[in-house]
């Protein structure tokens, strides 16, 4: 594997470069060059490519020499094919494995019921669907949109609602628990993070909770008569309805304790992700600009 040395952010206006990029999009393209975005987890610009009749798409990192003065104009390029994916994308900022150590600790403590255990069992003990949730994104720009962010998010909506269940009474913690630990399982088909965050087609057309609820009907029907309607009932509701409004994608609104928790858990993870990243790029007593995610400008 490749051992990438030099980033985007410290190459100089004007400066001949060698640098591995990642393509992030394709602009234009005519017999003699492609027109593209290329990145790494640094930054990204707009290049020149000479148009060697590769198959140059989304997703391809690129070994490019050049010359960068605003655009990076590259004399020559290769195609790489061993890589660290977290060199050319963002990645959360800890050891994802710190991040689901801690989830399970949340797990062991909370969810202990047989049923809650078999259908997190279903889930986190499946190779398969830990390395996609290890790698998963919370999504392609509003929070979390970072490799690790969705494992990232899931802990902390753990966290949120286990406070919220102590400080309130909630009569079914261990339901809310693990509610919240499945509510976003459904981005990892939603979304595609294997390159430039996009939308799957799947994500496209279904989204991340009719996904998600169609992976908990499937991990039950494997041994229904080992679940409780009302358990079944509970955890598909709180996925249903963690968007809290119809307004704002749930096919139905909350209509349960646990729901509603979850949904403010949720919330608050989301909003305040999105004012760490905007945090991170401004010096204290400025304002930022103002930002469609949270609709406001910040004082920070």
């Amino acid at each position: 594997m490749n051992t990438k040395e030099n980033f985007l952010s410290n190459v100089k206006s004007g400066e001949s470069v060698k640098i591995s990029l990642m393509v992030m999009k394709i602009l234009f393209r005519d017999p003699a060059k492609i027109v593209c975005i290329l990145a790494d987890k640094s930054g990204e610009t707009k290049a020149n490519l000479p148009n060697k009749k590769d198959d140059i798409t989304d997703g391809i990192v690129l070994e490019v020499e050049g010359i960068k003065d605003g655009i990076l104009d590259a004399k020559k390029y290769e195609i790489i094919t061993s890589y660290s994916i977290s060199d050319y994308l963002p990645t959360v900022n800890r050891p994802v494995d710190d991040i689901m150590q801690e989830i399970e600790l949340y797990t062991s403590t909370y969810i202990i019921s047989k049923e809650a255990k078999a259908l997190n069992d279903y889930f986190f003990k499946d190779e398969e669907f830990l390395d996609k949730f290890k790698r998963g994104i919370g999504g392609v720009s509003m929070h979390h949109n970072y490799i690790g962010g969705l494992a990232e998010h899931t802990l902390n909506v753990m966290h949120l609602t286990l406070m919220l269940c102590e400080r309130y009474g909630c009569r079914r913690t261990e339901i809310a628990i693990l509610a919240a630990k499945l509510h976003d399982i459904g981005k990892i088909y939603e979304l595609s993070y294997d390159g430039p965050f996009k939308y799957t087609l799947r994500g496209e057309m279904e989204g991340h909770i009719v996904i998600g609820v169609e992976m908990i009907d499937k991990a039950i029907m494997k041994n229904s008569s080992y679940y409780s309607e009302d358990f079944i009932m509970r955890i598909k509701g709180c996925v249903v309805q963690h968007h809290g409004k119809l307004e704002y994608g749930s096919p139905r609104e909350m209509r349960m304790e646990e729901s509603f928790i979850i949904n403010y858990a949720d919330s608050i993870d989301a909003t305040m992700n999105k004012i760490s990243q905007i945090k991170d790029r401004i010096e204290p007593g400025n304002w930022s600009e103002y930002d469609r995610r949270i609709e406001t400008k910040l004082y920070l």
